[in-house]
């Protein structure tokens, strides 16, 4: 049976952090195979798992739509097929498998681009139902979304079990908590559970932020310092994923984990 583990929150608060070092726990404790899915516009979650990206599913699906462009206006080729009679859906289903990146006990699917102009409901259908059946054969999926969860429903059509909402130690990153805890009871997809991390914490949380966090309909289950050797990592360009497991904040992603397990 599969996991799917969801990180969200404003734009720049850490969730790729927070995803590399999850992804970590899950290989450490042996709790694999592991597809990471990076549905993240701007890619980098590969750069912090220390893997080579050459190529998304945004790549895909636009390749796949210029070809179905030039099929019809030189051929007339009907409108489910590509030349050579291959379907769309076998088309995708190809590629995007080619396109998973094979990391040491876990794989990447990166998502890429976002759509351009036109209608792409169709091609999305397709694409969530190979990733859904992708997914089937790993035991945990970590996804790594954009700044908030429009687009989680058009990544996947299946249950997410543990939703991860990381927020910096600001007010504003609160708030915009808040929102996505209160939007994810409006997506086609249901969400089990919801948690709050803070991310980027420097000495003690103010009382203001106490209270606000304690109004919050998600319990806050991590809290995760600012720590010199992640800064160290980032500046030389090394993977987080090879973080030392006696690291505060390795320690505090597996304290965070274990919660999750039980």
């Amino acid at each position: 049976m599969t996991t799917f583990i969801a990180l969200a929150g404003k734009g720049g608060v850490g969730k790729t952090t927070i995803a590399a070092l999850v992804i970590k726990y899950l290989i450490r404790n042996h709790l694999t195979p592991v597809l990471a899915i990076d549905a993240d516009p701007s890619s980098n979650l590969n750069l912090v798992l220390g893997v080579e990206l050459d190529w998304t599913v945004g790549d895909i699906r636009e390749e796949m739509l210029e070809q179905v462009k030039e099929s019809l206006a030189t051929s007339g080729a009907a409108i489910g097929s590509l030349p050579g009679g291959v379907t769309k859906r076998e088309y995708l289903d190809y590629q995007i498998r080619s396109a998973i990146i094979e990391g040491q006990d876990f794989d990447l699917i990166a998502m890429g681009r976002s759509e351009g102009p036109g209608c792409y409901c169709a091609v999305n259908h397709n694409l969530r139902t190979i990733i859904d059946t992708i997914s089937k054969n790993y035991r945990y999926v970590v996804i790594d979304n954009e700044a908030g969860m429009e687009h989680l429903s058009r990544r996947t059509t299946r249950d997410v079990d543990h939703l991860i909402i990381v927020s910096d130690p600001s007010l504003r990153g609160l708030i915009a908590a808040q929102r996505i805890a209160n939007f994810r009871h409006e997506l086609d997809i249901r969400i089990h559970n919801a948690y709050l991390v803070l991310n980027r914490v420097h000495g003690d949380i103010s009382s203001d932020l106490q209270g606000f966090i304690a109004k919050m309909d998600i319990p806050l289950i991590g809290v995760f310092r600012e720590e010199e050797q992640l800064s160290e990592y980032d500046a030389s360009g090394k993977p987080l994923i090879e973080l030392g497991e006696d690291s505060p904040f390795y320690l505090e992603i597996s304290r965070v984990m274990e919660q999750l397990k039980k």
